[in-house]
C-alpha cells in the first residue's frame, strides 16, 4: 500500500487568478508577425516586442490601454473629490453646538448666562479659532457639549487614520480607557522607530510590540522593515495631502490639531513618529501635492488613503509604460492593479507577461554577443512561412504553372497516376493496370477468373515531374528613397518571403539577395531584415548587376533568374578602381554601364523581370527600354502585392517554356499591375 501510495500523483492547488481557464494557451504567430514587421521597419527586436506589448493584439489588451485606464482612474479621483471634508464636518458640529448652547442660554436669566451669550455671540470667525477659544468655556447645554467633544473624538480619530487605517471607525465611540491604550501605543511605537533609527537590534522589541500592540496592525507585519515601510507609506501619503491644502486649510487643520482628544499630546506624539519615518524612509514622497477639484468631501483618513490610492496609481503607471533599461512584464504589480482596476485588468496584464515570457523562451528571440537580442533561425523560418501564407493567399487563382510533365524515368514520381499517352515511357502502375483491365472485361460480360488479355486503354503509368533548378538573383534597391517613401518594409518581407520559399520548397535552387545603394552587395536574410535604412546617395544598379553575373557563373546548368526591385534610375556606377561614381541626374556612363551587365545577364540566358515602384516617368521609360533589351519584362504592383508578384516571377522563371506572362496578365491584369 506505501509503494501503491508513492505511486499517486500529488495535485497543488492555487488561489484562481481570474480569466478563462479553457481559454487557448499563448499562440505566437500573431505576435511574430507583428514583432518581424517592426524589425524589417527598423526597429530592435527588443523595442519591437516592447511595442507590440504596448499595442496588444487583437486577442489581448495592451499596456497602452491599461495605462489609459489608470489615468483616467486618477483624473475621476481628482475631479470627484476635495480636502475639505474634515473641516465640513467640524463647521457643522460647532453650529449644532453653538445652536443649542444659545437656545439654553436664551431660557437662562441670571447674569452670567448674559456674560456666555457675549462669548457666543463674539466667538472668531473661522472655525478653528473657535474651537480653540471655546476649550475652557463651561457649557450650560448638554447637547452642545456633546457636539464639542464630538469635535475633539472626531479630530483624533481622524488624525489617527491619516497614520493608521481604520481608526477612526476603530474607535469610534472609544472610551477612555481605549484612548490611553492608543497613546500607549504611539509611545512604544516612537521607541521602536527611533532604536530602529540607531541601528540596533529591534527583533525582540519588535516582537514584543506587536504581541501587546499587534491589533492596531490588522496588516500583521512579520518584521520591523514591513512595518516601517507601511507606515512610511501611510505618513507620506498624508504629508502629501497636507501639501494639497490650501495655506488656509492648512492653518486651521493645525490649530484644531492642537484640539485633538482635548490635548495636544496625540499630535505631539504623531510628530515624533512622521519625523522618524522620515529618516527611515526619505525616498517616500514627502513632499509632493495634488489638486482636488470635486464635491465629495474627503475626512483626514479617507483623504490619505486617496493620497495612498493615487501613489499606487501612478506607481501602476511607471511600471505599465516599461520604459526602463531591463524592464519587463514582471514589474507591474498586478495585486495593486486588481485593487485599483479590478480582476479583468489583473488578467489582461498577466496575459501579456505570459505572452512575454513566451517569446523570450521560445527560442523566437536570440541574444547576440554584443547583448542585443535579436529574431533567431526559428523566428525568421517561421516569420518566413507566414509571409509566404500571404503569397500564396494572393497567387490562390494560379494553377499549374509551376511543374512540368516529362516522359522518362528521370522525373520524380508526383504520387498520383494518368492514363498512357504515346510516347510515354513511365513506369507501370501495375495496380490501377490491373484493376483497369478487370473492371473492363467484366463490364464487356467476360469472366475474368478464365484469363483476360490487356488493352492499351487499361495501361496507367506512374505520374513524374521534374523541376528546373535555378540560379536566383533578387537585386533590391536599399537607397533612402526606398524607405523615405514607405517601401522599405514591403521590400524586406519579399525577400524573406522569396527566401523562404527557396529554403523549403525549392532547395535545390540557389537564391542569392543583393542589396544596392551607393553601392551593391550580397547579404544573408538576417542582415537583410535587420537593415536600417541610411542616407546614401546613390542606386549603382551597375554593380548589383554584375554581382548578380559572378552568381549565375557559378552556377552554369542552373536557369538564370534575374529579379530586380527598384524605384530610382541608376545614379551610380563601379568604377575599374573600386570606387564609386555618383551624379545626378543619372550620367550616360552610368547608364552605358549597366546596359553593359545587364546583356551579360541575357547572354548566360536570364530571365529577367523588373519591378518598379513608383510613378517616375523616368524610371518607367528606362525599365521598359532594359526590359524590351533582355527579352524581359515589367510589373508594377502596388505595394502590398509585390511579394506576390516576385514569388510568382520566380515560379515561371524556374519553369521555362510555360507562357507565364500571360498566366499572370490574367491574374494581375485587372488591378493594373502591368506596364509593358
Amino acid at each position: 500500500m506505501a509503494e501503491r501510495a508513492r505511486g499517486h500523483r500529488r495535485s497543488r492547488f492555487t488561489r484562481y487568478g481570474g480569466g478563462d481557464p479553457l481559454a487557448p494557451p499563448v499562440d505566437l504567430r500573431e505576435a511574430l508577425d507583428a514583432i518581424g514587421e517592426d524589425v524589417m521597419a527598423g526597429y530592435s527586436p527588443e523595442r519591437a516586442m516592447r511595442e507590440l506589448l504596448r499595442q496588444g493584439t487583437r486577442e489581448r489588451t495592451g499596456l497602452d490601454e491599461l495605462a489609459r485606464r489608470v489615468a483616467e482612474k486618477r483624473r475621476e479621483t481628482l475631479q470627484r473629490h476635495h480636502l475639505d471634508g474634515t473641516m465640513e464636518e467640524v463647521r457643522r458640529l460647532l453650529d449644532e453646538a453653538v445652536l443649542a448652547e444659545r437656545k439654553q442660554l436664551a431660557r437662562d436669566l441670571d447674569d452670567d448666562a448674559r456674560f456666555a451669550e457675549m462669548r457666543i455671540e463674539n466667538l472668531p470667525p473661522t472655525p478653528a479659532a473657535a474651537v480653540t477659544e471655546l476649550s475652557d468655556y463651561g457649557w450650560r447645554s448638554s447637547e452642545g457639549r456633546e457636539r464639542y467633544e464630538q469635535i475633539k473624538d472626531l479630530l483624533g480619530r481622524e488624525l489617527l487614520d491619516q497614520r493608521f487605517a481604520g481608526m477612526k471607525q476603530a474607535l469610534e465611540n472609544a472610551t477612555d480607557e481605549d484612548r490611553a491604550a492608543v497613546q500607549e501605543m504611539l509611545s512604544d511605537l516612537g521607541d521602536l522607530l527611533d532604536a530602529h533609527a540607531r541601528g540596533e537590534d529591534t527583533d525582540e522589541q519588535f516582537r514584543e510590540f506587536m504581541d501587546q500592540h499587534g491589533d492596531f496592525f490588522p496588516e500583521r507585519p512579520e518584521t520591523v522593515e514591513e512595518l516601517v515601510d507601511a507606515l512610511a507609506q501611510r505618513a507620506a501619503a498624508a504629508q502629501r495631502m497636507m501639501s494639497s491644502m490650501t495655506p488656509e486649510q492648512r492653518q486651521e487643520l493645525m490649530e484644531l490639531s492642537q484640539q485633538a482628544f482635548g490635548s495636544p499630546q496625540l499630535m505631539e506624539q504623531l510628530s515624533r513618529i512622521d519625523g522618524l519615518l522620515q529618516g527611515l524612509r526619505p525616498g517616500e514622497d514627502w513632499g509632493g501635492s495634488e489638486r482636488f477639484e470635486g464635491e465629495q468631501g474627503l475626512g483626514l483618513g479617507d483623504g490619505t488613503g486617496v493620497l495612498q490610492d493615487l501613489a499606487e496609481l501612478d506607481s501602476l503607471a511607471e511600471q505599465l509604460a516599461q520604459s526602463h533599461p531591463g524592464a519587463r512584464m514582471d514589474d507591474v504589480d498586478l495585486d495593486a492593479l486588481t485593487r485599483q482596476l479590478g480582476d479583468d485588468s489583473a488578467v489582461e496584464a498577466r496575459a501579456l507577461a505570459e505572452l512575454e515570457k513566451a517569446l523570450r523562451e521560445s527560442g523566437m528571440l536570440t541574444r547576440s554577443a554584443d547583448g542585443s537580442l535579436r529574431l533567431s533561425p526559428k523566428a525568421m523560418r517561421e516569420l518566413g512561412r507566414s509571409l509566404l501564407r500571404d503569397v500564396a493567399a494572393r497567387l490562390s487563382n494560379r494553377g499549374g504553372q509551376r511543374d512540368t510533365r516529362l516522359a522518362g524515368a528521370a522525373g520524380e514520381p508526383s504520387g498520383a497516376t494518368r492514363a498512357w499517352e504515346f510516347g510515354d515511357t513511365e513506369p507501370w502502375d501495375t495496380t490501377r493496370t490491373m484493376t483497369n483491365a478487370i473492371t473492363r472485361v467484366a463490364a464487356e460480360g467476360g469472366d475474368p477468373r478464365g484469363g483476360m488479355r490487356l488493352d492499351i486503354r487499361d495501361v496507367e503509368v506512374t505520374e513524374t515531374e521534374a523541376r528546373t533548378q535555378a540560379a536566383v538573383a533578387l537585386l533590391v534597391d536599399t537607397s533612402f528613397s526606398m524607405a523615405m517613401d514607405g517601401r522599405w518594409v514591403p521590400m524586406k518581407r519579399t525577400a524573406l518571403a522569396l527566401h523562404q520559399l527557396v529554403s523549403t520548397r525549392f532547395r535545390g535552387d540557389h537564391l542569392q539577395l543583393v542589396s544596392f545603394a551607393r553601392y551593391a552587395q550580397t547579404m544573408d536574410i538576417e542582415t537583410l531584415t535587420a537593415l536600417d535604412a541610411e542616407w546614401d546617395k546613390g542606386t549603382n544598379l551597375h554593380h548589383a548587376l554584375l554581382l548578380a553575373n559572378r552568381h549565375f557563373r557559378r552556377h552554369p546548368n542552373a536557369q538564370p533568374v534575374l529579379l530586380v526591385v527598384t524605384d530610382g534610375e541608376p545614379t551610380s556606377h563601379l568604377e575599374p578602381g573600386g570606387s564609386v561614381f555618383f551624379d545626378y541626374p543619372p550620367h550616360p556612363r552610368t547608364l552605358a554601364l549597366a546596359v553593359h551587365e545587364l546583356d551579360a545577364s541575357a547572354r548566360l540566358g536570364a530571365q529577367v523581370t523588373f519591378f518598379r515602384l513608383g510613378e517616375d516617368p523616368g524610371l518607367a521609360r528606362f525599365v521598359d527600354s532594359m526590359a524590351r533589351r533582355a527579352g524581359g519584362r515589367v510589373v508594377a504592383p502596388e505595394l502590398g502585392d509585390l511579394g506576390a508578384a516576385v514569388v510568382g516571377s520566380y515560379l515561371d522563371g524556374r519553369a521555362p517554356g510555360q507562357a507565364a506572362f500571360g498566366s499572370y496578365r490574367d491574374l494581375f491584369g485587372d488591378r493594373g499591375f502591368w506596364a509593358g
